[in-house]
Order: C-alpha cells, then sequence, then structure tokens
C-alpha cells in the first residue's frame, strides 16, 4: 500500500492513517447495515447493488448505497462540476471479481494510471457530521493485487472502536498531479460568515493540508472571490494562486453550493495544465456561532473585583440583581447613560454563571465611531441635563455615604442571630439585604465616579495589616473575621464554599482593624482605627452584607432541611415562598451545581443568547489562531499515558491519528495547523475548543499546568488555580 508523497502527486482527497489489511475478502465485503440506515434505505434485501457502479450513472447519486462522499460527487458531476470520473463499489453491493477487475482496467488503462482508492460511507460527509479523516483511503494503487488490497483497507476501516461496523462503500477514482490543492469553504466557518468563502492552498494536493502536515496558505475572499486578506507575502514566482484562479475558486463555491442548497466543505486541484477539479463536497457541519449585529459587548470588566468566580442562582438573584440596579441608579442620576437603553439592558447580567457588565453602559469601553459621538448631541444634553444632579451631589456625597454607612453598620450591630429569628424575620432581613446592597453599589459607583479620593488607604491594605495581627497572635479564620471583619475585603463571597482566609503578604506588619462584626457582635468602630475614602468604605459594607446573607441562608438551609448545596439552586422568589410556608419546587432534588467554568473574555458578545464570541482586537491578529469556537479550563496532557479528567490535549500538529481522543478532552492546542484540517473540523463538531499556531505550545505549557482556553480569540493563559499556586 502506497500513500501520496506530498511532491504534488494527488487524487483529490483525504489520505487515512495507514491500516493492516486483516480480514479476508468475504469478510470484507459482507453486507452490514445500521438500524438507522435500515430506516430510510432504498436498498432491500431483494435489490442487491451490482459490484461497480460509474459516477456519471444516476444509481451513484444514492447515499445509502454508494455512500455520502460519492454521492455527492456524483450529483456534482450530473450538474456539470469539474469532477473526476470514476466507479463506486456500493454498500452491500454483489460480489463479481470479472466486473470488478473490468472496471479496475478501463479506469486505469489495465494499470497504466495509478488510482485513488477511497472511503464513501453513508455516516460521513453528512449535515450532522462529517467523520472527517476517520476512514481509510489509498493512494497511488498501480496494479490489480494492490488494488485489491486497498479496496480491503477501505472495508477494514469501517470497524469502529466499540465492535460495530458502519456501513460502507468504495470510491475508485484516477490520481490527479496537482500543482496546486486545498480546501475550499463556501462560507468561513472560524468567524460563523456566510459572506466571506475561506481558501487555504499548498503546493501538490490536498492530502498533507486536510492531514496537519502543512499550514497551507490562507486566503479569505469575499463571494466574488477577491482577497480580504491572505497568507504571508509570496512572489510572483512563489505565489500559489493567482487572482483569477481565486476568481474561478469563487463560482466553484456558488455553483456547488446552488447544487446541495448550502455552502460546502470542499477539496479542489489545479492541474498542470491549469484545469480545476473538485475532488470532494460535503456540508459544513459545525459553523461558528456569530453574535447578531448590534449584540451587546460584555466583559468581567469591574464587577469582577466583586463577584470573580462562577455564581450559583441564588447567588446570582442575592448578589447580582442588587449590583445591576444599583448601577442602573447610578447611571441615570449621573446622566451616563440613556434612559431607554437602562430599562432594557441590564448593566449587570450573569453568562453561564459569571458576572458581566455592559461595558459601553459603564463607559469602560470607547465608543465604536468615535467621530459620529462627538458629533451626536443626546448625550451632552443628558449631561446639561443632569449637571444640576451631580454638582449638588458631588458635594453631598461624602456625607451620604457617611450616613448610609452609618445606617448599616447599626442594623448589622443590631441583628440578633439567625437561629433567633422566626422565619418571617429571617424573610424580612433578607429582603433589607438586597435593598441595602442595591443602594451601597449605587452610592459606591458614584463615589468612583465623582469623588476625587486623595487617601492612599484601601479596605484591602487594611485586611492585609489586620491579618497579619491575627496571624501573629496564631488566631483561627474565624476568630480573626470575628476581631476585623475587615479581612472579608481579602475573600469572595459564596454561600457554598466555607470561608478561608489567604495567608497574609511577607512585610504586612501587624495593626489594628475593626468595624462592626457582619453578623451581630461588636468590635472597635472603624472610625478610630481605620479610616478609609468613602468609596473604600462603601466596598467593604458590600462585602459585610454579603457575609450576612450567607449566615442567613445557612439557617434557611437548616429550616427547610436542605443542604447548602441545594438550596443554592434555588431562584430568590423560590426559597422566600418557601421560608414562608410554601412548598418547595417538584424538582428541587434534580437540580445539580454548577461547575466551575473558565473565565469569562475580556470583551466578547453573545451569539443565541448563550454562545460566549469573544471580541478579536483590531488591528493585530493574534500569534494563537481560534479555530472552534468555546472556552474551556483543564490540565495540559501531551497525549501520552492515561489523560487527566480535564485534558487539554497540547501538541505540535494536527495528526487526525488523534482524532480518537477528541471525546475525551475538554480542549486542544496545537503549535501549527490550519482550521481546516481535519482535526479542526472533528473538533467544532464536537464542540471542542481548539487554537492553533500556539507558539512552543508544548514547551510553555507542560503536562499538568492548569490552562485556560478560549478557541474562538485563540487565547490561552494560565488557569487562576495555576497562578494561585505560583503566587504561594
Amino acid at each position: 500500500m502506497r500513500r501520496g508523497d506530498g511532491g504534488g502527486r494527488a487524487y483529490g482527497g483525504e489520505p487515512g492513517a495507514e491500516r493492516a489489511v486483516f480480514p479476508s475478502p468475504a469478510d470484507a465485503t459482507t453486507p452490514h447495515v445500521t438500524a438507522a440506515t435500515t430506516a430510510s434505505s432504498t436498498v432491500t434485501p431483494a435489490t442487491v447493488p451490482p459490484t461497480t457502479v460509474a459516477l456519471d450513472r444516476p444509481e451513484a447519486r444514492l447515499p445509502l448505497s454508494t455512500g455520502s462522499k460519492a454521492a455527492n460527487l456524483a450529483r456534482a458531476a450530473g450538474a456539470g462540476l469539474p469532477v473526476l470520473p470514476g466507479f463506486v463499489i456500493p454498500h452491500g453491493g454483489a460480489e463479481d471479481a470479472y466486473a470488478l477487475r473490468h472496471a479496475w482496467r478501463e479506469l486505469s488503462r489495465d494499470g497504466a494510471e495509478p488510482l485513488v482508492v477511497r472511503s464513501s460511507s453513508p455516516q460521513e460527509d453528512t449535515q450532522e457530521s462529517s467523520l472527517a479523516g476517520q476512514f481509510a483511503s489509498v493512494l497511488d494503487v498501480r496494479d490489480w493485487t494492490s488494488f485489491r488490497a486497498a479496496v480491503r483497507t477501505v472495508l477494514d476501516s469501517a470497524q469502529r472502536p466499540d465492535g460495530t461496523r458502519a456501513a460502507m462503500a468504495v470510491l475508485v477514482q484516477p490520481m490527479l498531479d496537482a500543482r496546486v490543492g486545498g480546501v475550499l469553504f463556501g462560507a468561513d466557518p472560524v468567524e460563523g460568515r456566510l459572506d466571506r468563502m475561506l481558501v487555504s492552498a499548498v503546493r501538490g494536493g490536498p492530502d498533507t493540508l486536510v492531514s496537519g502536515e502543512q499550514d497551507g496558505t490562507g486566503y479569505h475572499l469575499t463571494r466574488a472571490g477577491r482577497p480580504l486578506r491572505s497568507g504571508p507575502r509570496q512572489s510572483g514566482d512563489e505565489r500559489l494562486l493567482t487572482r483569477a484562479e481565486l476568481r474561478r475558486l469563487a463560482r466553484l463555491a456558488r455553483r456547488t453550493e446552488k447544487v446541495f442548497g448550502g455552502p460546502q466543505d470542499m477539496e479542489f486541484g489545479f492541474d498542470a495544465t491549469g484545469r480545476l477539479w473538485l475532488f470532494q463536497a460535503r456540508p459544513i457541519t459545525a459553523m461558528t456561532a456569530r453574535p447578531a449585529r448590534g449584540a451587546r459587548l460584555l466583559g468581567p470588566g469591574p464587577v469582577a473585583e466583586t463577584l470573580p468566580g462562577t455564581l450559583q442562582p441564588l447567588e446570582e438573584d442575592l448578589w447580582v440583581a442588587p449590583m445591576a440596579r444599583g448601577l442602573r441608579d447610578a447611571l441615570d442620576i449621573g446622566g451616563s447613560a440613556p434612559r431607554r437603553l437602562l430599562r432594557t439592558h441590564p448593566v449587570v447580567t450573569t453568562v453561564a454563571g459569571r458576572a458581566a457588565a455592559d461595558l459601553r453602559l459603564l463607559g469602560v469601553t470607547p465608543p465604536r465611531h468615535r467621530l459620529l459621538a462627538r458629533l451626536n448631541p443626546l448625550p451632552g444634553a443628558r449631561r446639561l441635563g443632569a449637571a444640576w444632579r451631580t454638582g449638588r451631589l458631588t458635594r453631598a456625597l461624602p456625607d451620604l455615604a457617611l450616613d448610609l454607612t452609618a445606617d448599616i453598620d447599626r442594623r448589622l450591630a443590631g441583628t440578633p442571630a439567625p437561629d433567633a429569628l422566626s422565619r418571617s424575620e429571617l424573610s424580612d432581613l433578607l429582603r433589607w439585604t438586597r435593598a441595602a446592597l442595591a443602594a451601597l453599589h449605587a452610592q459606591e459607583a458614584l463615589a468612583g465616579a465623582l469623588l476625587r479620593e486623595t487617601g492612599t488607604r484601601t479596605a484591602a491594605s487594611a485586611a492585609l495589616t489586620a491579618l497579619a495581627a491575627g496571624r501573629a497572635r496564631a488566631r483561627t479564620d474565624a476568630e480573626i473575621v470575628a476581631d476585623a471583619p475587615v479581612v472579608l475585603a481579602l475573600t469572595p463571597p459564596s454561600l457554598t464554599r466555607p470561608l478561608v482566609l489567604p495567608p497574609p503578604s511577607p512585610g504586612t506588619g501587624p495593626g489594628p482593624g475593626g468595624g462592626p462584626s457582619p453578623d451581630g457582635r461588636s468590635t472597635r468602630e472603624e472610625s478610630g482605627h481605620v479610616a478609609l475614602p468613602p468609596r473604600e468604605s462603601l466596598r467593604l459594607r458590600v462585602r459585610w452584607v454579603h457575609q450576612l446573607q450567607t449566615r442567613l441562608v445557612e439557617e434557611a438551609a437548616h429550616r427547610l432541611a436542605l443542604s447548602l448545596d441545594t438550596v443554592a439552586q434555588l431562584r430568590w422568589p423560590e426559597m422566600l415562598a418557601s421560608l414562608e410556608g410554601g412548598p418547595l419546587p417538584a424538582d428541587v432534588g434534580r437540580r445539580r451545581p454548577r461547575p466551575d467554568g473558565p473565565p469569562l473574555p475580556d470583551a466578547f458578545r453573545l451569539a443565541d443568547d448563550t454562545v460566549v464570541v469573544a471580541e478579536r482586537a483590531r488591528g493585530s491578529e493574534a500569534p494563537a489562531r481560534g479555530v472552534s469556537g468555546g472556552r474551556a479550563a483543564g490540565t495540559a496532557w501531551d497525549g501520552r499515558g492515561e489523560p487527566p479528567e480535564d485534558a487539554v490535549l497540547v501538541v505540535r500538529t494536527l495528526d487526525p491519528a488523534l482524532a480518537p481522543l477528541l471525546p475525551r478532552l475538554t480542549a486542544l492546542v496545537a503549535q501549527t495547523g490550519s482550521p481546516l484540517s481535519h482535526l479542526a473540523i472533528l473538533a467544532r463538531e464536537f464542540g471542542l475548543p481548539a487554537v492553533v499556531g500556539a507558539t512552543d505550545a508544548v514547551e510553555r505549557f507542560a503536562p499538568g499546568t492548569r490552562l485556560a482556553v478560549d478557541g474562538t480569540s485563540g487565547d490561552i493563559r494560565p488557569d487562576a488555580r495555576t497562578r494561585e499556586a505560583a503566587d504561594r
């Protein structure tokens, strides 16, 4: 068995990994029809297909008999597209060695012309799955003995790891000497654009490209074939495809789309005379989700400082909803955003359980068209209308912040222990905490925007001082929090995870800290020992209210005879109704905690309201390229030994032999590769985040490294847990 040597010989199809030829000819041609096939097949036991069917025959267009690959080529040939001649050995066809040899002799001119023998299964090259590179193809077949062995090799590849066999036909075509070959997408599957085409070309046939051996030169085209951007600059002698050839490819893509009713994934080749040939056409099985026009620009922004982790449903309702309400009020008072948008677009929301802010409403991201923004009179009029409010508010805000913190402190200090509260008192106190958080967030946002705080003291610095003092006295975490609740500024809130204080920073000496205790126990007053600016003082109270809510929810879980993890899956109205005597939701026992997913991109938009699409930086290309959308966090793995449970496979090339590993992976990272290679296509079908072009990835990301991978933006970074471990 010989395969293409990559030196210009190509057939117009994909090579598979070399496989041993072990079944007997009788075994290799034994009909096998799956349940899915028999449900819709037009081939019945009473109608046995012939030994061979020419591609130009109508019978070759039946995918359940000749396989999707051959059927697609037969349809393309019937529509006048440039398809090489050939024949198919149908699935379950009658065995006739004489007829088979006759077909081989005609096509190969009695062995004078080499052939390519390819798989053609009804289960590959479909709308649902391409199964790219999963079955065998044998190149450069030159004599009868080699031809029979190649046929057996292709039939053997139908054997699956689970012991079942896929239905399999065999496609036979002449081997073509291609000057240039490659892959042509009638749409851009990586960016999800139907108004763009994507081409990747190499010298010779497309086999080295789709196998991942070569990266290829990439071209982004309009539907008319005009290049938008391409790979590295090339001299006239080195240019792979001329503008005329690119226009011909675009025309082929449009014609093929018309034949099949949608954009196709095609393999092509130009021969030595400049003639263009279509080697394969199949539906694009995995288009990256694309945000709708005008979709909101979101990001963790400043809200991640308060809520950095994955939140459970009740945590969203207790913490995100009041934050969104408070920031909306602050933006309205300051005239920073039109009320129409504030009513229809929440300032803060959650995506996969992580808090995200509307970056444009918050002013974190500048307007897209700065000149138009300057000419727009509405923002100025809005601010003019709010100027009298903010002018007075700026002078009054320090006193307002002091009054609010004093009110919060009095309520916290006067709160009895949660187990001493009745159910109605517990509900009322939880309602108050949500209202208090909205007020604190609103004033904190206004203080940050309107006040110039000259002091350098922050709640975090005061907390570090108090933490160092507590550690020096060998106090436990619970005792340190009771003595100096300012240390809560160092921890994020959580209903389900135990409170653990970080180790003190080196060089931080002991010092005083204090404030009223969130659980009602009195401590030293903040004003006498920890003088904080208004914004920092407000932020600290936000954290104290969070901690009070945590203790109240713990008591509510005890009253409802539920675990904390279960209560955290309730929504706010559900928990409130249950506390006040109503029934628990019927499915409460089946709800499961959200997993701790990967961090959100710095800026992103949503497609279909759920799919995160990272915003690419303008004017520069990332060194790595995302080729399969999605985000994941996991542990780097080099493919050797048993993979970790959340394996991120880090390799040099996208070798098709890695395909069986994909179902066991969390993400895929490669130093080289193309978005059009088989493994990239399969990654998109599996919904597996994949990145190619990650320079020195194997050296940079050693096995065991925790990684966060974004398959849209191409961003690869150490996961937060890796950074924390390195800091310790």
